[in-house]
């Protein structure tokens, strides 16, 4: 295995560390005022991941930067061809952001309800564009001889893209369901509980027909049909254990999205971007790659801050680790949200 082929598998783990990572924090935005039927319950369920959101957000700039280092030209294409979904990816993640510093920090319910909505629709939509742009990897793109991108903004929105976003946008919503199930407490606890049983059905019968259209699509090699029978196994682990092992369906449920977008890069490899126009103008890993001495660099970067940053976000979940508890406060007196992650 070449150093090119060592940085796909590298920008693989990155992204799929940053799905396994953020997906619960997608997960409880976008639930957080569903499963949450008071004032107190929805602070409760941001507070679950007020100490960790903006940091998972991280891997997604690092995954991203990774690319544009290691295999320039597939950064090129690529990013060609999503201008408008990086623009809406853009604007959820901010809107996303500022929902969750802002909302506690004016009165009536009016405020918070508005940035409620905000946090909800960032919280899927962000996971959503990302999960389409991922699938146009495989589904393919108009490329020309090249590599440069020929088609227009309808070539993101194939039928394969959009379920791949959608499949991710499931499978996020059951990962934070279960996330809630271990940081909170009392009726919120069991609310999410039961809410994951219902998601985690929906994200199961998502998977299986991502498996069979990934499988007759792209006809990948072994390693792939065993990520993907991990991702369907992993659901079926969590669903059979949710009510009797919270930890263990949250580990199953961060099991199953790895090894869905594991899947994807798995079956894209050897090459980075598939071309829709002819299999002969796709961009492969050899021939999008970074010169050697570039690769050698960013190895030994890689090498020493990857096992920091590990360590550091590891020890940041420890000192968070206890349940967030709801406040009797009355909810008309809630001003400021409690970000410090400790229960109450």
């Amino acid at each position: 295995m070449n150093l090119a082929d060592v940085w796909f598998v590298i920008i693989a783990v990155f992204w799929t560390g940053f799905f396994v990572l953020e997906g619960f924090d997608f997960g409880v935005g976008a639930l957080h005022a569903v499963i949450g039927r008071s004032e107190t319950e929805r602070r409760t369920a941001i507070n679950t991941i007020a100490p960790f959101w903006d940091g998972n957000e991280v891997w997604l700039v690092v995954g991203t930067a990774a690319i544009f280092a290691a295999f320039p030209a597939w950064y090129a294409t690529w990013l060609s061809a999503l201008y408008l979904g990086v623009l809406i990816l853009l604007i959820a993640l901010i809107t996303r952001g500022i929902a969750l510093e802002w909302r506690g920090r004016g009165r009536g319910h009016s405020w918070r309800g508005a940035w409620s909505v905000g946090l909800s629709v960032g919280s899927v939509v962000a996971p959503l564009v990302i999960g389409m742009a991922l699938g146009a990897l495989l589904a393919g793109l108009p490329i020309n001889s090249d590599g440069a991108f020929t088609g227009n903004v309808s070539d993101m929105f194939s039928g394969f893209s959009v379920w791949t976003g959608l499949t991710l946008v499931a499978l996020c919503l059951f990962h934070g369901a279960t996330f809630l199930a271990i940081r909170t407490t009392d009726d919120l606890r069991q609310r999410a509980t039961r809410w994951s049983v219902t998601l985690g059905i929906v994200a199961l019968v998502m998977v299986a027909v991502f498996a069979v259209w990934t499988s007759l699509m792209a006809q990948p090699g072994w390693p792939s049909y065993v990520l993907l029978a991990a991702a369907l196994l992993a659901i079926v682990a969590a669903l059979l254990v949710a009510r009797r092992s919270e930890k263990g369906a949250f580990t199953s449920t961060a099991i199953a999205i790895a090894a869905t977008v594991g899947s994807l890069f798995a079956s894209l490899f050897p090459d980075v971007l598939v071309s829709s126009t002819t299999a002969e103008y796709s961009l492969t890993v050899a021939g999008s790659a970074s010169s050697e001495y570039a690769l050698t660099v960013m190895t030994i970067v890689a090498a020493v801050f990857f096992p920091l940053v590990l360590i550091y976000q590891g020890y940041t979940y420890i000192v968070f680790r206890k349940r967030v508890g709801g406040s009797p406060m009355p909810a008309e007196r809630i001003v400021e949200p409690d970000l410090s992650g400790q229960g109450e």
